[in-house]
């Protein structure tokens, strides 16, 4: 069976040569215009740069399946895959308490207003004045996704002795109990809560999710997105910074991340030149 590897970073290749000794392995992405050379490959992996698209996938004739190593699988198109018997493989979870300690280990940074503090010290400045930070004790978070990453949050929110709200699709009243949050609606979580976290995929349903609904929020709250960039409208996030209703924002993605990856992959290609 022919096997394709791409968008491998170095330290991955020994493990998959390990596992996989005769299988195809690229740094590159799998596009539209380097898919016929592959057209032989009867299974690829990827990750979420690579865009499986009909017109990817038309060019792959021998093709059968798709793992991609991600939780997401936006970037491939289901509905292209099931029609031509493509099976269609993510990894369902992974890394759930790290995405949630990051999650507040950002909260953590914005409301104790910790990047400022070292960036005065490493300026030789030892002034405090406008450092003074936010206890979370008897604040309220609101989660708005309660998947397994979600409940770690609650989880960490929980011992902070802080007040949950959760926006889900589904409740569950049992979860509730044992993690002591209350289900609101969108609405009300945005207009309660002090730090607004999400925790959703992305869909065609949760694109834009957070949008001029930023509006609404709790002025001088915060919101953190350690789930997928197009979750926030990158419009309505520089109105919410501009008019004060957000009093900082923690993101470990962006809207147009990635385009600013292949920018990243220019510029170190660049520098690896000289």
């Amino acid at each position: 069976m022919d096997i394709g590897f791409f968008e491998v970073n170095d330290w991955e290749v020994p493990i998959i040569q390990k596992h996989f000794p005769h299988a195809f392995i690229s740094s590159e992405k799998l596009v539209a215009e380097n898919a016929k050379k592959y057209k032989n490959l009867q299974v690829v992996s990827t990750f979420i740069y690579s865009q499986l698209n009909s017109s990817v996938l038309v060019q792959m004739p021998k093709l059968r399946c798709i793992a991609t190593r991600s939780t997401g699988f936006d970037h491939v198109d289901a509905k292209y895959c099931a029609r031509n018997n493509i099976v269609v493989c993510n990894v369902p979870r992974y890394g759930d308490r790290t995405v949630a300690e990051f999650t507040f280990a950002l909260i953590l940074s914005l409301t104790r207003r910790i990047y400022e503090s070292v960036a005065l010290t490493r300026l030789g400045s030892f002034d405090n004045h406008g450092l003074t930070g936010m206890d979370l004790e008897h604040k309220t978070i609101g989660i708005i996704g309660l998947g397994k990453i979600g409940q770690e949050v609650a989880k960490i929110a929980r011992a902070f002795n802080m007040k949950i709200l959760a926006f889900n699709r589904s409740h569950d009243d049992t979860l509730a109990a044992e993690l002591g949050l209350e289900y609101v609606e969108l609405n009300e979580l945005l207009k309660r809560s002090d730090v607004v976290t999400l925790h959703l995929p992305l869909l065609p349903t949760t694109t834009h999710f957070i949008n001029k609904n930023i509006l609404t929020m709790k002025k001088g709250s915060y919101l953190i997105n350690t789930a997928r960039g197009g979750l926030v409208e990158t419009q309505a996030l520089i109105i919410g910074l501009h008019k004060g209703i957000l009093a900082g924002v923690g993101l470990d993605v962006l809207e147009e991340e990635s385009v600013l990856n292949e920018e990243a992959e220019l510029i170190s290609s660049e520098f690896r030149k000289k």
